[in-house]
């Protein structure tokens, strides 16, 4: 699957049900039909919604962790609790789960964030917090992580 590309602004409704935005419908079309993963975040009051070919490629990861050892067990609950397999209906509708919704603070307005091959789905006033929080660090955070030292490119 190719990255997935674009922020994009929904509603929930009274149900929990959000309407796929079409362009990313359209990046998520050759997936659709396998189902999804809706997660919640491990580092953000959000949800991530993941292809099910992405889900398993993850699960063998963890599926590989020692449940000998307490922290891997421990791990592995957690990061799994409240795991829910999701379903785009004829509508092009997926339903949050009531206790999802909790979580993440999702009310109505809606705002579904690529990230890569998953997506994240947020509370709009959530989104916006969490992007203006990190807009104070990224430049910091842009050097650690994707910055090469000079020795690497034989510069000195």
């Amino acid at each position: 699957m190719n990255p997935l590309i674009g922020t994009y602004e929904c509603k929930a409704d009274a149900k929990g049900r959000v309407l796929l935005p079409s362009a990313l419908k359209k990046q998520l079309s050759p997936v659709l039909q396998q189902g999804f993963v809706l997660k919640r975040a491990v580092f953000q009051p959000c949800l991530e919604l993941y292809p099910m070919e992405e889900w398993n490629a993850l699960m063998s990861k963890v599926n590989k962790l020692n449940r000998f050892k307490k922290k891997n067990n421990d791990f592995i609950r957690r990061f799994t609790a409240g795991v829910k397999i999701i379903e785009v209906d004829n509508s092009g509708r997926l339903l949050v789960p009531k206790d999802l919704m909790a979580f993440s603070g999702i009310t109505k307005d809606v705002v579904m964030a690529s990230a890569v091959h998953i997506v994240e789905i947020w509370d709009k006033q959530r989104y916006e917090k969490a992007i203006d929080d990190a807009t104070v660090d990224f430049a910091d955070l842009a050097e650690e992580v994707m910055g090469q030292d000079d020795d690497d490119n034989g510069i000195s």
